[in-house]
Formats: C-alpha cells, structure tokens, sequence
C-alpha cells in the first residue's frame, strides 16, 4: 500500500461537511491499492457514522470506516487509524475540509522525483464549499527544502506549519521502531460488510469485512488522547525526523473556516487543553533529547502554545470564565518556573506584538495590576468603540 489516509470524525455530517471530504479522498487520482482511506468515528452522535458506512460499502477498494465506543478526541482517533494503517506513506485530513484530486498523486510525485521523506503545499481558507482559493496561507517556505540541515530544522520548528497539510514516510509518523500495521479486529467486535443492511444487522456472506466497531485496546500511542491540540505534543519530533523536505507553493488543501471548528471555539477546557498540550511538548522534547540542542526554538513554541496564546484568549471579557484572575495569575507563574528569563528569547522578541510584550511585562511584575489594567484597557476601547458607530 503506497498510503494511507486517516480522517478522524467527529458529528461533521450536518450540511454535507463530511460528505465533502470523503467525496475529495475518493476521487483522488491515485488508483485502488495505492491508497486507502481509513477514517474513524469518534463516538459520533450525529448520522456521521452511517455516512462513513455508505462510502465504505460504495468503495470497499479504498475506504475502511472504524467506530470508537468511546469519545477519545482527535487523537485517540488518529492513534487508531494508524495501528491498521498499511501505507509507505501517512497523510491526515481533518473532516470538515477537502483536497484536490490530484493532491496525493503530486505530492508523491514530488517525493518521487526528489527523495524527500516529507511533503506539504498551501492552503486555502474557505467559508463554503468551493474550489476557488479564498484566502491563501503559506503552510512552509522554500528555504525549509531540502536534505535537512541544524539551520533548516531550527526553520521547521519554529515554522511547522500545519501537520494535516502535509504527508509523511512512515517512520517520521512512527518512529523506527514502528511495529507494523495490526490486523482488522474480527473478534468481539460488530463487523459490517459490502451490502449488509446496518440497522437489522444482517451481513452479507464470503466478503472482506469494511468496517468494524470496536473499542480498539491494543491502539498505538503517537497522539495524547482526550485533549485538543494533540499536533502540538508530536510535530517537533516529526519535523526532527525528516530527513528531506519538499514544498508545493499551491493551496491544494481547502480548510473550512466554520463556527464550530476547534480553533473557534474558547472555553475553559479549550484552554486547559492548551496548557496541557503545551507541557506535553517540552516532555516530548526531553525525552526525545533535544531540547538542548534547540532551546530557543522549544522554548519559544512552548511560550506561545502554553501561555502567550492562552493567556489573551482568556483575557477578554466576552471569555467569562471562571476564575479568570486567578487562572491566569497560575499560569504566569508556571511559565516564569519553566523559563524564568522567556522575554530574552530573540524569536520572542521579534515575533510577539509590542502590546503584547507590554502586557506580560506588567503581569510578570504585578497579577493585579495586570488585570486591572488589560480590564480598563478593553473598557475604554470598548466606549471608544460604541461612540464611533454613534457618530
């Protein structure tokens, strides 16, 4: 198998978003027995489920439909998709977005043509289904290609990207000691095959098994499960990993921008997700022995994902969460314990908006201050803000 897909899924089947993303991973250019499709339902409690079930029974060639009994997050689901994952190749794909047809073909290609273990492209950012760029992001640089180099990897960390737009040798995703792909769980387990009728539960006889729920035990653990963010705990590493790296300039990759998705939606969880996530990072880096050796970058990414980000998004008086004051007054502390000198960082200090770094250093002084002072501050913007619409 040349690659694997995994689509975690998670009641997208409101407004066609799921179906939008399946019918793109179907079509693609690739043929049967070059890559397979495995997306996995995170406890649904949508249609998305059966929707999965439709495809797998439409395209037995190259779809496979897993259901968890249990809610994992995203990780979890993608943990499970790649413990049956055959590919020489691993991509990922979120399952409210969608790719051109021939995105895989021209990323393997490239791989192909230039000996590079890891590709990726732009991406678009879109408000409904279309075709069309809307609004382009650059996801890599041209000077991040290449065979790697300390200077390229120092490039990478601090400018990832997103993982999803982007596919990966095996090995990047897990590691050299990968144990292989598992076989499909046939015991103790609801098997559904090509044809069957779901609801009664009667299956066809002498064909291969699609899709099979189960609560899968034996799941490898690349992701952290139960948390959002869990990119963030693995994409160093991966990037680390990668020996060459190829870039395509073109947004082939349509990520839709909707109310629901993660990155909209702020909430204590969300938050503390974010700090954990953040933790989860730096342990990857220790463990992984190379922290040392890049200090600024994770020091920097670890500033940004555990308190720069979360500390403004729950600031705002629109956030109301509870305990605010007290909330970001411990957040602030563990990041002066962790790196008691992160305002020297130099991506710090060229990457954090001004007002920003003007902020942390008044909280870095005094918590009530701080807070007094970002309250009036939103205040008076606030007032300033309502007389101009008046005039």
């Amino acid at each position: 198998m040349r690659l694997s897909v995994i689509v975690p899924v998670y009641n997208m089947a409101a407004d066609d978003k799921l179906k939008h993303c399946l019918d793109s991973l179907v079509g693609q250019t690739l043929p049967d027995g070059e890559i397979e499709i495995i997306a996995v339902d995170d406890c649904s409690t949508d249609d998305s489920y059966t929707v999965m079930c439709g495809y797998a029974r439409e395209y037995p060639g190259r779809f496979i439909a897993l259901s968890n009994t249990s809610n994992l997050h995203q990780g979890g689901a993608k943990n499970i998709g790649l413990t049956y994952a055959r590919g020489e190749w691993i991509g990922f794909i979120d399952a409210d977005d969608w790719i051109v047809p021939d995105y895989y073909e021209r990323m393997l290609r490239l791989a192909d043509e230039t000996g590079a273990d890891m590709v990726g492209c732009d991406y678009s950012l879109v408000n409904e289904y279309t075709f069309t760029p809307g609004q382009i992001v650059h996801n890599n640089a041209s000077d991040q290609t290449g065979v790697m180099d300390e200077e390229k990897y120092r490039r990478l960390l601090v400018d990832t990207g997103s993982l999803v737009v982007k596919i990966y040798r095996r090995y990047i995703v897990l590691g050299e000691d990968d144990p292989g792909p598992q076989e499909m769980p046939a015991s103790d387990s609801e098997v559904v095959l090509p044809g069957s009728d779901i609801a009664s539960g009667s299956h066809a006889s002498g064909v291969a098994p699609v899709t099979v729920v189960s609560d899968f035990p034996a799941r490898l653990d690349i992701f952290p499960e139960d948390i959002f963010y869990e990119d963030n705990a693995v994409s160093n590493t991966w990037m680390l990993r990668c020996r060459h790296f190829e870039y395509i300039p073109e947004p082939l990759y349509f990520y839709y921008q909707h109310d629901t998705s993660t990155v909209h939606t702020i909430s204590r969880r969300n938050l503390e997700d974010r700090i954990e996530a953040g933790r989860l990072l730096l342990d990857e880096a220790r463990d992984e022995g190379y922290i040392e050796t890049y200090h600024p970058e994770i020091e920097f990414l670890y500033t940004v994902l555990f308190y720069v980000n979360t500390l403004f998004s729950a600031m705002p008086k629109r956030m109301h969460i509870d305990g605010c004051y007290a909330f970001t007054k411990k957040l602030a502390r563990e990041m002066k314990t962790e790196f008691p000198g992160f305002w020297k960082n130099p991506y710090y200090r060229e990457r954090i908006h001004p007002e920003e770094r003007r902020l942390i250093r008044i909280q870095m002084f005094s918590q009530t201050l701080f807070y007094l002072y970002y309250r009036l501050l939103w205040w008076y913007r606030d007032l300033r803000s309502s007389r101009n619409k008046k005039a």
